[in-house]
């Protein structure tokens, strides 16, 4: 049976993994009969946002794989407890956890770097020549992960479709409905709540993205 990592940023749409996608992403994955093992790094979040007010809370300090935890029921584990002969794809979901705490673009825009513990554990996955899906905003690290003229979509906001680009990648616009696919990278990406009005839009895209992200596994 094929099992896919899920990689986690927090729990908490401002400060972490967007809830919705990360939940339809695995429902995705279940109703497909795949197994899955989420995954998040053991590193401090950026910050801590109240998610009633939206307000930063200066005073607080929570880890992402902690957090990550409370989506994961408790099965998650760290990005270097990784196994990947274990694994046939990877997939990460969105919300800002992925700007703010695999990488930092939500600060540094375009100059932005990923974490080095989420790069070491994409890379695996890269080296292996395993399909990653990326979600919402997690397509930033795109072109800091694979090699310039890599194609991939965060929506149609004109600014970060611009540093998309000027990172090295090749954005295409795509809708809450559609997928962008790079086969010669094997990545699959979808803009998810970039652009979904609702968590029923949201999962027109995810489930294009889940079912494309298998069938390249057995295209290997």
């Amino acid at each position: 049976m094929k099992k896919v990592a899920v990689l986690l940023s927090g729990c908490g749409v401002f400060d972490g993994t967007e809830i919705h996608e990360s939940v339809l992403t695995l429902l995705c994955l279940s109703k497909a009969g795949v197994h899955y093992q989420c995954f998040a790094p053991d590193i401090k979040q950026m910050h801590v946002v109240d998610h009633l007010t939206g307000e930063v809370d200066a005073t607080a300090s929570r880890n992402v794989l902690v957090e990550s935890a409370r989506i994961a029921r408790g099965e998650v584990k760290s990005t270097t407890e990784l196994a990947i002969a274990e694994f046939d794809a990877l997939i990460i979901p969105g919300g800002f956890g992925a700007a703010k705490n695999l990488c930092n673009f939500a600060t540094n825009g375009s100059e932005c770097e990923v974490d080095p513990l989420v790069t070491d554990f994409i890379n695996e996955f890269i080296l292996a020549k395993k399909p990653v899906g990326f979600i919402c905003i997690a397509p930033m690290m795109i072109p800091r992960l694979y090699p310039h003229g890599v194609k991939g979509t965060i929506g149609n906001d004109s600014d970060t479709v611009a540093a998309f680009n000027l990172m090295g990648g090749e954005h295409q616009v795509a809708t809450v409905h559609e997928i962008v696919v790079d086969e010669a990278n094997r990545i699959i990406s979808t803009p998810a709540y970039m652009l979904a009005g609702s968590i029923a839009e949201a999962h027109s895209g995810i489930d294009k993205l889940v079912a494309k992200v298998l069938e390249m596994t057995d295209a290997r």
